[in-house]
């Protein structure tokens, strides 16, 4: 019986057991209760193992790597170490061994069952295992590898290891298709981690590969298999990919640590070279320059055209009756693009067509600005220090249409090597905002207009009166305090826009422009290959210096060198400073200029309503107990509305105060974040390229002191600080008698 016992053990069919692990039922009277438990254990044992290795048969034939890999470690592993378990257990059991055969001539199935004890719990867990494994047609190695390192995560010591072993097998199969992919650019045609455009599959990549490498090991494959696919002259070095191969033979991504460690200084190593040879100085100035033109507005005649384009469109749509074609689509903003750049300087850049508006809510019908008081918030130095360091992406993204508008630039190859879509985004909301800005600003100077036709074509009959009988008072204070308040719209719109585009936006965008060209990108000796720091994303100060030092000069009399980090951490930093200086990461300022803003519309909206003048025409009111009615009327509304912009103005002025006292340019936005700089493996480099200039105040005072000019702007004449002092809201005309 022993023989037959360690034959089914080996995985061959018996008499005793002859469906599953049940013993036979003639078997049963003859044995003791005992001895029927151990051989039904075992035939439990054997039972799993026949089951495991007929289930890897028919895996194996499986298109998959990771099956057939998975497979035939699994195949190693049973025979290394089950299978010889059993030729061992019978070869003591012919050497009448003393631990098995007791007296030298009888084996107790005892003995038998707890030699083969061990292997109880990992059989069961391999069959389990199988058994996932035939449940789905087809396995990508991603949830492969995910489905192994959960099961490996086990208390049994044993199960633990045969399942990490098999896990590092398909691993290691994973590895060798990262590796073809981010060294050599090349798909395999089975179980590929990318498709032919060079993005990642749906299942190709395990999730314990973070979303930083994920992304490095996206934009790396697609960089190599791009230059590789164009025949470019210069290929990566083949020094450089034998490192890169060696690097990535010693991690695993189990390991998350040291494998994105690997990645990202491969990420690095492959950014500084496609600097050096693809991606040129000439191609970075154009989009810098484009970007600046279009978002920032620095090209003031194509701007304003397209914002007359806009109040156009949504003019010829509310003309119109109700159906599909009074909706506003993107293809009629993108019509109106090119509407706007006729005549500018515009018309024939070819920057142009890269430009398009989104509308993310879909088609929409135009609508006319609200007439309700705008609620300004109270001033609250704790929500003004606790704001800053978060940006509100849809406060003014709205101000342009009336509805979520967002102007994209769409990026080929190989410039968003440079610009990545965190930066796309973060020109998207500097235009929302300065164009807001410039809306409000011009509908203000018509209103301007129409009220000063208005006053002249009046004068005609009134001479130096404003007409009128007994309410002739009550006219001129009308008329007095509409004309305050769009002067104080416009004084607060024209220096909030001078302070913008010229101490923020033009002086950030000529020391970009000066840092680019100090560098001497061409015929410099390439960085790659060396270790290359990176900034760090997380700590230290918001803001780069304006001009880091590249770590590979060596010395003060040498050129400095433009590498791929440094370029991106100067555009990080550009973009950082321009957001804190245009006050968009401090949101208690930004929660106020938006109500201003709605407040400028509303008055004017207010005056076109009333014909484009405050006071009602001579001889208007036909009845004469209403005399003077619809004057009281519009004073009221006059009135409330003066209210209104005199405490945002007041709350605007102490707000930006309490942001120079509290220094809260302290925490710098992440709008902007390079895609190096939110790497995960970043914190681990010692360099600091904010520390390599002024030292670490330098670009945080330089901030400050953009955000001091505007309280000189606004302060000018002591206005609003004599008013704050006193604690008066009442109308600046009176103050000034």
């Amino acid at each position: 019986m022993i023989a037959e016992v360690l034959l089914v053990l080996a995985g061959h069919k018996s008499s005793l057991f002859p469906t599953d692990h049940t013993l036979h039922p003639s078997f049963t009277p003859l044995l003791h209760p005992g001895e029927q438990q151990c051989l039904e254990s075992l035939g439990l044992i054997a039972f799993r193992y026949r089951k495991i290795k007929a289930a890897s048969a028919r895996l194996s034939q499986s298109s998959s790597r990771s099956i057939c890999a998975l497979c035939a470690t699994l195949n190693h592993i049973l025979r290394d170490e089950y299978e010889s378990l059993v030729v061992e257990t019978e070869a003591k059991v012919l050497r009448r061994d003393a631990t098995l055969v007791a007296s030298g001539s009888f084996v107790p199935l005892s003995s038998i069952r707890a030699t083969f004890s061990e292997w109880d719990a990992p059989l069961s867990a391999l069959a389990s295992l199988v058994e996932q494994l035939e449940s789905e047609k087809y396995w990508k190695p991603g949830p492969l590898i995910d489905l192994l390192l959960s099961r490996s995560h086990t208390g049994v010591h044993r199960v633990a290891d045969i399942l990490s072993r098999l896990s590092v097998a398909v691993q290691r199969v994973w590895r060798t298709q990262l590796t073809a992919f981010l060294v050599h650019g090349s798909l395999a045609s089975v179980d590929p981690l990318a498709s032919e455009q060079y993005t990642l599959l749906d299942g190709s990549i395990p999730t314990c590969v973070s979303a930083q490498s994920r992304e490095s090991i996206a934009y790396v494959g697609r960089a190599i298999g791009t230059v590789k696919a164009a025949k470019w002259q210069k290929q990566l070095p083949r020094s450089l990919t034998t490192k890169h191969t060696v690097l990535l033979e010693n991690v695993l991504p189990e390991d998350q640590h040291a494998f994105d460690l690997v990645i990202s200084h491969i990420r690095t190593n492959v950014s500084e070279w496609l600097w050096l040879n693809v991606l040129t100085l000439k191609d970075v100035d154009d989009a810098v320059v484009s970007l600046a033109n279009y978002f920032l507005l620095r090209n003031g005649e194509f701007s304003l055209s397209l914002i007359r384009e806009i109040e156009r469109l949504k003019l010829s749509r509310l003309t119109l009756r109700s159906g599909p074609t009074s909706m506003i689509r993107e293809q009629d903003l993108n019509l109106a693009l090119l509407r706007a750049s006729l005549g500018t300087t515009a018309q024939h850049d070819p920057a142009l067509t890269h430009l398009r508006f989104s509308l993310p809510s879909g088609p929409v019908r135009p609508m006319l600005p609200s007439l309700d008081t705008v609620p300004i918030p109270p001033p609250s130095p704790s929500t003004s220090a606790a704001a800053f360091g978060g940006v509100d992406h849809h406060l003014f993204t709205s101000h342009l249409l009336g509805t979520p508008l967002t102007l994209t630039y769409s990026v080929a190859w190989p410039l968003d090597l440079f610009l990545h879509p965190t930066d796309l985004n973060a020109y998207a909301e500097l235009f929302s905002y300065l164009s807001a800005l410039r809306k409000t600003h011009v509908r203000v100077q018509s209103c301007w207009t129409s009220l000063s036709n208005a006053q002249r074509a009046r004068r005609r009959f009134t001479g130096l009166g404003e007409g009128g009988t007994e309410d002739v008072e009550l006219r001129s204070k009308s008329l007095r305090c509409g004309w305050g308040i769009v002067r104080d719209m416009d004084w607060f719109l024209d220096t909030l826009l001078g302070y913008i585009m010229m101490d923020v936006v033009d002086v950030e965008f000529r020391n970009l422009k000066e840092i680019l060209s100090k560098k001497m990108p061409a015929g410099m000796e390439s960085s790659v290959g060396r270790e290359t720091p990176v900034p760090p994303s997380s700590s230290g100060p918001p803001s780069v210096p304006p001009l880091p030092v590249s770590p590979s000069t060596t010395s003060n009399s040498a050129p400095l060198t433009l590498d791929f980090t440094t370029l991106r951490a100067i555009h990080t930093t550009y973009l950082d400073r321009l957001l804190t200086g245009c006050l968009l990461t401090n949101s208690s300022l930004t929660s106020i200029i938006r109500p201003i803003l709605d407040i400028c519309e509303g008055f004017v909206a207010q005056v076109e309503r009333w014909g484009g003048d405050v006071l009602p025409q001579l001889l208007f009111e036909e009845k004469a107990e209403d005399l003077g009615s619809m004057v009281k009327e519009r004073w009221l509304v006059v009135a409330e509305i003066n209210k209104s912009l005199q405490k945002a103005l007041d709350a605007f002025f102490e707000q930006l105060s309490l942001s120079i006292s509290q220094q809260p340019f302290s925490a710098a936005t992440d709008a902007s974040k390079s895609i190096l700089m939110n790497g995960s493996m970043v914190n681990h480099t010692t360099f600091n390229i904010s520390r390599a200039a002024k030292g670490l105040d330098g670009g945080l005072g330089e901030v400050r002191r953009h955000v001091e000019r505007l309280l000189l702007r606004l302060e000018f004449n002591g206005v609003l600080s004599k008013r704050r002092e006193s604690g008066q809201t009442t109308d600046i005309l009176a103050e000034l008698g």
